[in-house]
């Protein structure tokens, strides 16, 4: 007993013993520590520092390094993409442990930094001469296996436009897209950089928007995918803008992109966007591009698309048209009888072989189901029929569609609009002279973004108005003073015209600072918020014209109680004379119930003059009464677009 017992107290001692010796070669395995400086890797070291490589400005590009107002830093946010603790404002810290971490030995899991950053390895590799034999990992498998894969042959900038009834999408939207040795423009690739949110309406997102608190990630989808992720994809026209990139090009392309996946942002509405982080994308295919230091502090897609054409990068433009589009295009040719019929079949309460026999000619037998079927596919998309329904009148449709043969393709072809990059651009800054009944005032006005109902529409959809930070300052000369008429913070309308295929709502909300009159006869600053809602319809004779519901909050010390709350409506007419006039006349009445009691009416025509694309003239004549008192406003200003 004693023996055993002696032997087992020993083995225990032994194996520890043993376990000791081995710990060294165990801990390398398990815990892998980082090689002793090489002579080869200080060499590289020494000659990244002589060559000042952490100045280059390739290098901030890949790493998205922009000077702030606290120094110079990443606009990356995620410690991820950073191999220093000091990387994210120390471009040299990042550079050499970039370097430092080629000679990593391989790990279990998780990829090498050959391959998590190949960007950076590809071009520190030609910089410094070093040799792919000389490290762990000489190249990375995995992502020469997606070249394979893709077979990346071009680059498109796309640009799906407006949708006015998300906030998310009123300034439209822009990705790239990897043709590839696929002809089918559909098999292509999709680039997209979007903010990671679940809410598509409302103050809240844009609050958060404005203040960077989404995350931003990259992704690559099929081009397909990303088409059917947008739901309202059938209400946009999307442009396709051809890019002069050539092979090498596109492959550092798709080395850049390959390094940030999965790796966030912060994304803020109107700098770090969708349409900005896209142009380090490009500043990383063509050293020395730098779309991003061109940019200014305030980007929307269609600045960024003005950007890469006046960098001489844009080929060939291809427009299409949506869903929608195609719907109102092809309605447009038929009686109001014709498409009725179509509506009807879509409808189900009459069947498509129904045109076959009727009185109608061929060429409006085609147009009535053509019009039906491809309200039927919209319908589907918008959820709006089962798919056993849309499904059994869809191809009875087509059945009596294909009798008919083809049509005639000129007849059916739709008129391309004003492209977007063509469009006045999105800052205005405006002089303007004019009066207050007798009392005379000159007044300037800047507005960073983006166009008014007024504006000439060729490359912006048709009623909408997008309004930031409009402010306007005037001198009264009988005075001689100088005060800040009103801050629109925020101005939007929507007005969409509704039809017998689409019932659409239009809205508006504004909030922002502006006068008001008082029971002296002095005008004083308040804040003001006015939400509403109503319908828009279209007519040949008066254009578009609209009506809305709406409410009204005022808060001021000036005021009653120092506030006022109400409620009312609007109405007006937005109708283009000529492509270069246009007029906007209308009428609002507004009663305040609440706190300070007031009516306040305001009825008005404002015109304008287009000269140039980025030149224009616009005038307003005003009628008020507000605390009884009457007034007329007129003014006439010049407005430039930069």
């Amino acid at each position: 007993m004693n023996s055993r017992g002696s032997v087992r107290s020993v083995l225990p001692v032994r194996m520890l013993l043993f376990l000791f010796l081995l710990l060294p070669s165990w801990s390398g395995a398990l815990f892998p520590t980082p090689p002793r400086d090489s002579d080869q890797l200080l060499a590289l070291l020494d000659d990244a520092r002589r060559l000042e490589l952490h100045d280059d400005p390739y290098w901030h590009t890949l790493l998205h390094y922009k000077k702030g107002l606290f120094g110079l830093r990443s606009l990356v946010d995620d410690d991820k993409f950073f191999l220093s603790p000091e990387g994210k404002k120390n471009p040299e810290a990042e550079l050499r442990a970039t370097i430092r971490a080629f000679f990593d030995p391989i790990r279990d899991g998780g990829r090498h930094p050959v391959c998590r950053f190949i960007a950076r390895y590809d071009w520190l590799k030609e910089r410094l001469s070093f040799k792919e034999s000389q490290l762990p990992v000489p190249g990375c498998r995995p992502f020469e296996q997606l070249m394979e894969h893709i077979r990346p042959e071009s680059v498109t900038l796309i640009f799906p436009t407006s949708h006015m009834n998300s906030p998310a999408s009123m300034y439209g939207h822009t990705l790239l897209t990897i043709e590839t040795a696929y002809e089918s423009k559909l098999l292509a690739y999709a680039i997209n950089y979007s903010a990671f949110t679940n809410e598509t309406f409302g103050p809240f997102y844009i609050v958060k928007g404005l203040l960077g608190l989404y995350p931003g990630y990259f992704s690559i989808l099929p081009y397909y995918a990303k088409l059917q992720e947008y739901s309202d994809v059938n209400d946009r026209d999307i442009w396709e803008y051809s890019l002069k990139l050539n092979r090498d090009e596109v492959r550092r392309l798709m080395m850049h992109i390959y390094e940030l996946q999965e790796i966030g942002s912060d994304y803020y509405f109107f700098s770090e966007n969708c349409s900005y982080d896209l142009l380090f994308l490009l500043d990383a295919a063509r050293p020395g591009l730098d779309l991003t230091d061109r940019a200014s502090w305030w980007v929307i897609p269609l600045d960024t698309i003005r950007l890469v054409k006046k960098a001489g990068l844009m080929s060939d433009v291809i427009f299409r048209p949506s869903k929608s589009t195609k719907i109102k295009h092809i309605a447009s040719l038929l009686p109001e009888s014709g498409q009725e019929q179509a509506l009807s079949i879509a409808a189900g309460d009459q069947p498509a072989e129904s045109v076959l026999t009727s009185g109608r000619g061929r060429d409006e037998k085609i147009a009535v189901l053509d019009l039906a079927s491809e309200y039927l596919q919209y319908r589907h998309s918008k959820k709006e029929l089962p798919k056993d329904q849309y499904l059994d009148r869809f191809l009875k449709t087509l059945e009596a569609r294909s009798s008919l043969g083809d049509a005639d393709e000129e007849r059916y072809s739709i008129p391309v609009p004003g492209r977007p990059d063509e469009g006045h651009h999105s800052n205005r800054f405006s002089v303007g002279y004019g009066a207050n009944d007798d009392r005379p005032f000159q007044e300037i006005r800047l507005r960073p973004a983006y166009h008014v109902l007024l504006d000439n529409e060729s490359g912006y959809k048709r009623g909408s108005q997008i309004v930031f930070v409009d402010a306007v300052l005037r001198y009264h000369s009988l005075e001689r003073d100088f005060e800040i008429e009103n801050v629109d913070l925020i101005n939007i309308v929507s007005i969409a015209p509704r039809n017998a295929f689409f019932k659409h709502t239009s809205w508006k909300i504004s909030t922002g600072f502006f006068r008001r009159q008082m029971d002296n006869g002095e005008n004083y600053m308040i804040y003001g918020l006015n939400p509403g809602f109503g319908y828009a319809y279209e007519s040949r004779l008066l254009g578009l014209w609209y009506m809305m519901f709406e409410s009204d909050f005022h808060v001021g010390g000036a005021l009653e109680h120092s506030y006022s709350l109400g409620g009312g409506g609007s109405t007006g007419i937005l109708k283009n004379l000529t492509s270069w006039w246009k007029l906007h006349l209308f009428a609002r009445d507004v009663y305040h119930g609440f706190g300070d009691e007031d009516n306040l009416l305001r009825t008005g025509l404002g015109q304008n003059f287009r000269i140039a694309a980025d030149l224009s003239i616009s005038g307003e004549v005003v009628f008020r009464e507000e605390r009884n008192h009457n007034l007329i406003e007129s003014v006439i200003q010049l407005n430039r677009f930069f």
